[in-house]
């Protein structure tokens, strides 16, 4: 029989302000070192309901990951040279394969509540990164719930099991790494607790404050997770967060704004092919 090892935090990162597109603020968390292998970034996008300077990405390239872009209020509306054209508003998500190449544009808006979107990047393994490039989106629908008292939890994509055995899988089953998104919200005093031993394991606090496995993770702040096989959250007061899991690629990463590949010359090799106009051939 397989002992219970909590998961205890082995690392924090404390999202930064930035800046990217035609002035869109972020909320920007990276590592392109392999730190989070197989995550790379996650941006947080916030504006108020009456902010009239959202700004917006127009289309841009991107080669050698996956975007994952859930929006919590407001929404964003897509883009691409493949002729996808998908707006996505509260409790939706995008997803794109970008495979060998893909040129899109986003375009934010607000609703009521102002805009909340979270988007993650995901590194493709070297054998799949010059893979055809596709694209899906997923509506809150569509993604299941289970939960305990005071929590609840809904994936997005890879199977979450309560540690009662209650298990769901979210749509989006594709992702690299064979990674699994899901958010997780506890009311106050709240607790939740899961099966949960994928090699990479994080959470990211978005609202409020959650205590994983005893020790408190403050709001735009990630942890990153040591070894064992049970997460345990509680809330004193309340908070909402991403958990994340994925298997490694434990491949070198190459990085140069929207390209991320194994190897310098292949960085290079991506921006020849933009500049020449076969990039998307």
């Amino acid at each position: 029989m397989t002992s219970v090892q909590l998961r205890h935090i082995q690392r924090r990162l404390q999202s930064q302000p930035s800046q990217d597109g035609d002035g869109v603020a972020i909320r920007r968390l990276h590592d392109f070192g392999g730190g989070l292998d197989p995550f790379l970034m996650l941006d947080e996008l916030v504006a108020a309901p009456d902010d009239d300077a959202i700004g917006g990405f127009p289309p841009h390239p991107h080669r050698g990951i996956q975007t994952l872009t859930y929006a919590l209020h407001g929404g964003l509306r897509h883009e691409d040279h493949l002729g996808h054209h998908s707006s996505i508003g509260a409790g939706d998500a995008q997803w794109m394969h970008t495979g060998r190449g893909i040129i899109h544009g986003e375009t934010p808006f607000a609703d009521d509540r102002g805009l909340h979107a979270v988007q993650l990047w995901l590194n493709l393994a070297a054998s799949d990164k010059l893979s055809a490039p596709t694209y899906r989106d997923v509506r809150a629908g569509d993604m299941p719930s289970l939960g305990q008292p005071g929590a609840s939890l809904t994936a997005l994509g890879g199977t979450w099991r309560l540690t009662d055995g209650d298990t769901v899988s979210g749509p989006l089953d594709a992702l690299a790494g064979q990674a699994g998104v899901a958010r997780v919200t506890l009311e106050s005093a709240g607790t939740l607790s899961l099966v949960a031993d994928a090699t990479t394991l994080l959470v990211f606090v978005f609202d409020g404050e959650l205590a994983v496995s005893g020790e408190g993770v403050g709001q735009g702040e990630l942890a990153r997770l040591g070894s064992g096989n049970r997460l345990h959250l509680e809330s004193p007061k309340g908070g909402r967060a991403l958990l994340l899991a994925g298997e490694p690629h434990g491949e070198p990463i190459a990085h140069y704004g929207p390209f991320v590949m194994n190897h310098r010359h292949e960085l290079d090799q991506a921006l020849r092919d933009y500049r020449d106009g076969t990039f998307t051939d």
